[in-house]
């Protein structure tokens, strides 16, 4: 009595393959964004930016 049914069909797997794939892109644009704004913001600047 303690059976687990799960169906997927698919469009419903591809679907949640595709959310999958846009989060782990998303996070990547995301924190490359922010290693870019970090290193623009602390990195070394010449006399000509002061």
């Amino acid at each position: 009595m303690s059976s687990l049914l799960l169906y997927l069909d698919p469009g419903s797997g591809s679907v949640i393959v595709q959310a999958l794939i846009a989060a782990f892109l998303g996070a990547g644009v995301f924190f490359k964004s922010i290693k870019l704004w970090a290193s623009q913001f602390f990195g070394n600047k010449t006399k000509d930016e002061e």
